[in-house]
C-alpha cells in the first residue's frame, strides 16, 4: 500500500495525525470528537508506521478497552497488511497484562518472579465478602480496597490476603494490571525487555483509563516519546468504574513536549444534531473545547432532509409511546427503513426493560433499546432519547461537594454521548408524569434540554415573525384580488345573465370559502354533517358558533356547504371589497355600541324577502384560547325563539392557532368543526312553560363546553 492510498479520504487534521513524527514533535494526543473517524486514524497510523516508516510490526503495541474494539482494529489492519499484521499486538489492557505475566524473560516465567505457585487465572468474583476477610486478617474495616490488593502500597497485613492468591493463582481481572505494573517497575530485566520489544505505543479511548491503566502505560512507555493516544474528554462516562478523566485533561502536564490535535469533522450526524451537541459544552475551556462540523457526504433522503432535533413533552408514557410508534411507522413508510434503524436510548436498565416490555405489548423488538453506556461506540439512523427529566437524566448525585460535581459533569457527558449516537433524526423525550422507583411521580424537564428548548423556540419565533407577517400580507392581498375580480364578474352576470346571478353568487361564495380555508393553511375536519342534512333551510336558520378567529367565517361556510350571511360589525363595511361582499351574501350590519341594536336586527330580519339563514358568534369577541369558551351573549338565542328559527350549534377548534397564533406559515394546521344536533325553537313542548332564551343559551353553552373539554 502506498502513501496516497493510506491518506486518501483523510481531512487535513487526520493527515497531520497519521504523519506525526514522535522523535521531533513528542507524544501526540488526539482529541477526537464524536463520529470524527478516530478508529480510522488509529488504523491508518499503524499502516503508515509499517509501510512508510518501515517499523517492525512486532514493535507496535496498540491498547484499547474492549475485545470487540481490539478485534475490529485487528481486522482493519489485517485487511491491508495480511499475515504480518499478526505480529502487531492489538489488545486490551487486561490481555496485555496477562501476556506479560505469562512471558518468559531470561529463562524465568514472569509470574514466578512475583511469587505465584501457579500461573494466575483471572476469575470474576474471586475473594468475595471482602470486608469480612479484611477483618479476619486483623486489618481495620475499610483500610484496604479490593482493587488495591496487589497495588504498590505500604499497607501492613495484606500479605495474609495475598497468600491464597499466590498459592492458587486465583485473581480478578483488575489484579492483572497491578501485577503487570509491579513486574515492569520492580524487575529491571522485565522492564528492559518491554522497552526493547515495543517502540511505539498507541492507546484508544484514553479518557477512560483508570489510575492502574495509566500507570501501566507509563511503565511500558518509559522515557520514550513514541506515545500516540486518542480520546474524547466529552465522552468520559466510566467514572463509576474508576476511570479518571484527569488523565486526559493533564496530558500536557504529564508530557511537556507533547502535541495536541483536535478532530472536529463529524462523519456521522446531520448539521442539526451537531448544532445541539456543540451547545452541551459551550462553557468549556478553549484548550479542550471542540466544535463538531458536518463532514458527511451521504446522499440518502433521510440524512439529506436534515430535520431539526425535536423535543417531545408528553403528559405520560402512553402518550409518548403513541407518538413514538406513529413516528416510526411514518418514517418506515416514507424512507423504507427497517426496525433496526431505530434506537431508544436510556440512562438506566430499568428504563430499558420498560420500553422493551411496552413495545413488545404493541407488537413492535427490531427497535434497538440500549443504555447510554451500552450505546457507546454505536450509531443509529433514528434515535429516541428517553427519560430526559430531572432525577433520571441527569440522575441524582450524592457524596461530598467535589463528588457531586464530578457526577454532574459525567451526567452531562452521558447526555452528549446519547445525542451524538444519532445519524439523521433525534427525538428528545420527556414525560411530565411516570412510574419511577415504585411510585407515580411528577418530573421537570431536564436541565440539559431546557436551555436548548428555550433557545430553539426563541430562534423560531425571531426567524418566523417576519416570514409569518409577509405570509399574512400575501394571503390578505390575494383575498382582496379574488374579491375585486369577483365584483367585476358579478356585475357582468347581473347585466347580461341576471337569471343566473343568484346561483353564480352562491357557488362563488362557497368556492371562496374553500379557497380561503386552504389559503389560510387550514386542514378542515368536520363531524356531524348529517345534522345539517336534516334541516329545512326554507325556514329561518340561526347558526351559533364559538368565535376564535377571522378564519371562522370561511370555516363555517365550508362546513355547511351553503350560502350563509352573518351578523357583522358595522365597521367591517368600511373595509374595501369586504364591505361589498358582506352585503351581497345577505349579512346584517350592526352598531354594537348603539342602544336598541337588537331591535334593529329584528326589523332587518323581518324585511328579508327569503327566510333568514344567519351565522351568529354569540361570544361577541374572539376567544384567545381555543380551550376556553368566552361568555355568551343571549341576543342570538332570544331572536331564534322570537322567529321560531332552527338553532344549529357548531363548535370550532384550532382556527386561532392556525391563523392569529401561527408560527410557521408552510405548516398546515388541522382545524375541527363539529355540527351539533339542531334545536327547533318552534317545538319546545318538552321544555317548561317558563323556558326562556337564557336557558336555551345555557344548554347550548354546556354542549360547547362538553365538546371543547372532551377534545
Amino acid at each position: 500500500m502506498d502513501a496516497s492510498e493510506i491518506l486518501s479520504s483523510c481531512n487535513p487534521i487526520q493527515r497531520e495525525a497519521i504523519l506525526h513524527n514522535h522523535d521531533l514533535q513528542g507524544p501526540l494526543l488526539i482529541l477526537a470528537g464524536a463520529g470524527s473517524g478516530k478508529t480510522a486514524v488509529l488504523t491508518k497510523r499503524i499502516l503508515w508506521l509499517v509501510t512508510q516508516d518501515h517499523e517492525l510490526p512486532s514493535s507496535i503495541l496498540a491498547l484499547t478497552f474492549t475485545a470487540k474494539a481490539a478485534s475490529e482494529m485487528r481486522e482493519r489492519v489485517a485487511h491491508t497488511l495480511g499475515a504480518c499484521s499478526a505480529e502487531i499486538r492489538l489488545s486490551t489492557f487486561h490481555s496485555l497484562a496477562l501476556f506479560l505475566l505469562r512471558e518468559r524473560v531470561e529463562g524465568i516465567l514472569n509470574w514466578k518472579r512475583l511469587g505465584f505457585a501457579q500461573a494466575p487465572m483471572p476469575r470474576e468474583g474471586a475473594l468475595r465478602h471482602w470486608e469480612s476477610q479484611v477483618l479476619r486478617a486483623g486489618l481495620p474495616r475499610g483500610s484496604l480496597r479490593r482493587e488495591d490488593l496487589f497495588a504498590p502500597s505500604s499497607c501492613k497485613g495484606r500479605e495474609v490476603l495475598q497468600a491464597p492468591c499466590f498459592a492458587s493463582g486465583t485473581v480478578v481481572f483488575d489484579d492483572l494490571i497491578w501485577l503487570a505494573i509491579r513486574l515492569v517497575e520492580e524487575h529491571a530485566a522485565v522492564r528492559e525487555w518491554v522497552h526493547r520489544r515495543w517502540k511505539t505505543l498507541l492507546v484508544d479511548e484514553y479518557q477512560d483509563i483508570n489510575p492502574a491503566q495509566y500507570r501501566l502505560v507509563r511503565a511500558v512507555l518509559g522515557n520514550s516519546p513514541r506515545l500516540f493516544v486518542v480520546g474524547d474528554d466529552d465522552q468520559a462516562i466510566y467514572g463509576f468504574r474508576g476511570a479518571d478523566i484527569g488523565n486526559i485533561l493533564r496530558f500536557r502536564k504529564d508530557y511537556p513536549g507533547c502535541r495536541v490535535l483536535k478532530l472536529e469533522w463529524n462523519y456521522r450526524s446531520t448539521a442539526s444534531i451537531l448544532q445541539m451537541a456543540n451547545q452541551i459544552f459551550s462553557s468549556k475551556s478553549p484548550l479542550l473545547q471542540k466544535t463538531l462540523r458536518p463532514g458527511s457526504a451521504r446522499q440518502d433522503p433521510l440524512f439529506q432532509a436534515c430535520a431539526p432535533v425535536e423535543c417531545w413533552q408528553s403528559a405520560g408514557p402512553l402518550e409518548e409511546l403513541d407518538r413514538l410508534q406513529g413516528t416510526c411507522e411514518t418514517l418506515r413508510a416514507r424512507y423504507g427503513l427497517s426496525w433496526k434503524d431505530f434506537a431508544i436510548l436510556v440512562r438506566y436498565n430499568r428504563q430499558k426493560e420498560w420500553y422493551s416490555y411496552a413495545l413488545r405489548a404493541r407488537g413492535i423488538e427490531g427497535v434497538q433499546i440500549e443504555t447510554i453506556h451500552g450505546s457507546k461506540g454505536l450509531q443509529y439512523p433514528v434515535v429516541f432519547y428517553g427519560g430526559l427529566a430531572e432525577g433520571i437524566t441527569p440522575g441524582r448525585v450524592s457524596g461530598s461537594r467535589k463528588a457531586k460535581q464530578a457526577q454532574k459533569d459525567e451526567e452531562r457527558r452521558l447526555f452528549y454521548v446519547g445525542v451524538t449516537r444519532a445519524e439523521s433524526r433525534l427525538y428528545l423525550l420527556f414525560c411530565a408524569h411516570r412510574h419511577w422507583q415504585g411510585a407515580w411521580q411528577e418530573f421537570k424537564l431536564s436541565r440539559f434540554v431546557r436551555p436548548w428548548v428555550a433557545q430553539t423556540e426563541s430562534d423560531i419565533s425571531r426567524r418566523s415573525v417576519h416570514v409569518v407577517f409577509l405570509w399574512f400580507v400575501s394571503v390578505i392581498l390575494r383575498q382582496a384580488l379574488y374579491m375585486a375580480i369577483a365584483m367585476i364578474q358579478l356585475t357582468w352576470m347581473r347585466v347580461f345573465r341576471s337569471s343566473e346571478a343568484s346561483a353564480w353568487l352562491e357557488r362563488k361564495l362557497l368556492l371562496w370559502a374553500r379557497w380561503s380555508v386552504h389559503m389560510m393553511g387550514y386542514r378542515l375536519e368536520v363531524k356531524g354533517q348529517s345534522y345539517a342534512a336534516q334541516i329545512d333551510w326554507n325556514r329561518p336558520v340561526f347558526v351559533v358558533a364559538n368565535h376564535q378567529s377571522y378564519g371562522d367565517i370561511p370555516a363555517v361556510l365550508t362546513t355547511l356547504d351553503r350560502r350563509m350571511g352573518f351578523l357583522a360589525k358595522y365597521e367591517l363595511g368600511r373595509i374595501p371589497f369586504l364591505g361589498y361582499w358582506i352585503i351581497q351574501i345577505g349579512s346584517l350590519m350592526v352598531k354594537r355600541g348603539k342602544a336598541g341594536a337588537g331591535e334593529e336586527i329584528n326589523k332587518a330580519i323581518h324585511r328579508m324577502t327569503k327566510a333568514p339563514n344567519l351565522v351568529f358568534f354569540p361570544e361577541g369577541t374572539r376567544s384567545k384560547d381555543s380551550r376556553v369558551l368566552g361568555t355568551l351573549k343571549s341576543g342570538a338565542f332570544r331572536m331564534a325563539m322570537d322567529h321560531q328559527a332552527i338553532l344549529l350549534p357548531i363548535v370550532l377548534q384550532g382556527t386561532r392557532s392556525g391563523w392569529e397564533q401561527r408560527s410557521l406559515p408552510w405548516k398546515r394546521v388541522t382545524i375541527h368543526a363539529e355540527i351539533l344536533p339542531p334545536i327547533d325553537c318552534a317545538h319546545l313542548q318538552d321544555k317548561p312553560a317558563d323556558y326562556s332564551h337564557k336557558e336555551l343559551m345555557a344548554d347550548v353553552r354546556n354542549q360547547f363546553l362538553d365538546r371543547i373539554q372532551r377534545s
